[in-house]
């Protein structure tokens, strides 16, 4: 196995109608990149996993806990494990990189779906 790997070969899950990730799973931590469709959301919901993450494109409606954000291109956030958090997606649709830690293994029952190019980078 390649210490390697490119985008478009990366295993490709349906997260949320409208969110999908491309998974770099490491043995501890996993890193995603996500791409989230114009207008979709991601409901609330809290988990185990602290996450980490970066906007490299688009805007989202971002909520942590009691905090609420615009968040953009080159914004970051940083999400506690078991703390509230949802997003509503602008209307020109984001693609995101998140890590989460521990590794996200719940995401190995997610539908896996066909390699397709990736929106970013471009």
């Amino acid at each position: 196995m390649s210490a390697f790997s490119d985008l478009e070969t990366l295993t490709t899950v349906q997260v949320w109608e409208g969110v999908v990730g491309r998974i770099v799973g490491g043995d501890r931590v996993t890193v995603a990149v996500v791409e989230l469709e114009p207008g979709s959301m991601v409901p609330e919901h809290s988990h185990e996993h602290e996450q980490i993450g970066v906007c490299v494109a688009g805007s989202l409606d971002f909520r942590v806990g009691d905090e609420r954000r615009e968040v953009g291109p080159g914004d970051t956030w940083w999400i506690p494990g078991w703390v509230p958090h949802e997003v509503r997606v602008g209307h020109d649709g984001a693609v995101v990189v998140e890590t989460w830690a521990p590794r996200r293994e719940d995401w190995a029952d997610l539908e896996q779906l066909d390699a397709v190019k990736p929106r970013w980078p471009r």
